[in-house]
């Protein structure tokens, strides 16, 4: 029940698909007018957004939430508690990182997040709360088919609020998959990626990536899988700048 694509960046192209399972506060919304067949939950320009983290809305219906009116739109509750506190501390280490412990190797992780993608691709409907990690400045995409309890508007309302922008790649990226034939599994993975800057020159960076399975995914699971990133991310940023320093003052 689970999805890896190495190239998180690589865009494909999405095929049709019937709209009958779109929520019913779309026919009430007004179309969009950027492109023709636009209407909440098919927008091109994230629907490529996804694409690169390697996830394609077979269905053509995904929806971005970034604030509580996006919720709305995708026929889901508004959270009870705005911002909410989420304590993750027992979870923690039910979410191992990849290749640093024997509890989780690359070639699985790997192997359950492709199968992660590829099943997200083929659900009904996808939601991606999407905001800064607490008191940081690191962006976070969460991809999930689940609406089990309040997952989606707890997620939105743990989130910080980011400035408007178009849709872009995260420093990290969680895959959440939910259903009731789905296996249980947790984990996460860091790796160096280069980007390129405004100037045109090409720079070092980490990104993260998040999995996590099963019937009825936890809130408390993903906020550690993302605490757990955010915390690696930063020692890598660390470390290249205390290595990048070192390299100034030995020229």
């Amino acid at each position: 029940c689970c999805s890896n694509n190495p190239s998180r960046r690589l865009f494909s192209a999405a095929p049709a698909a019937a709209t009958s399972n779109l929520p019913p506060s779309i026919p009430r919304v007004g179309a969009a007018t950027a492109f023709p067949d636009e209407y909440p939950g098919q927008n091109y320009i994230f629907n490529w957004c996804l694409n690169a983290d390697g996830v394609t809305p077979l269905k053509k219906c995904a929806f971005r939430i970034t604030k509580p009116l996006d919720l709305k739109v995708a026929g889901l509750a508004l959270p009870k508690s705005s911002p909410l506190k989420v304590n993750a501390k027992g979870d923690r280490s039910k979410v191992p990182e990849a290749g640093m412990t024997d509890a989780l190797s690359f070639d699985t992780f790997d192997e359950v997040m492709q199968q992660t993608k590829d099943s997200l691709s083929l659900s009904d409907a996808l939601y991606c709360p999407e905001g800064h990690a607490p008191s940081t400045k690191f962006g976070v995409r969460v991809i999930t088919n689940s609406t089990e309890g309040a997952l989606v508007s707890d997620l939105m309302a743990y989130l910080e609020r980011m400035p408007k922008r178009d849709p872009t790649s995260q420093s990290v990226t969680c895959y959440v998959l939910g259903g009731p034939a789905c296996e249980e599994f947790a984990g996460y993975a860091i790796e160096e990626v280069e980007e390129q800057k405004e100037d045109g020159s090409r720079e070092a960076v980490s990104v993260a990536t998040v999995v996590i399975t099963g019937k009825k995914p936890s809130l408390k699971r993903i906020v550690a899988g993302i605490e757990l990133s955010v915390e690696g991310l930063e020692a890598d940023a660390v470390e290249r700048a205390e290595k990048k320093a070192e390299e100034e003052k030995g020229e």
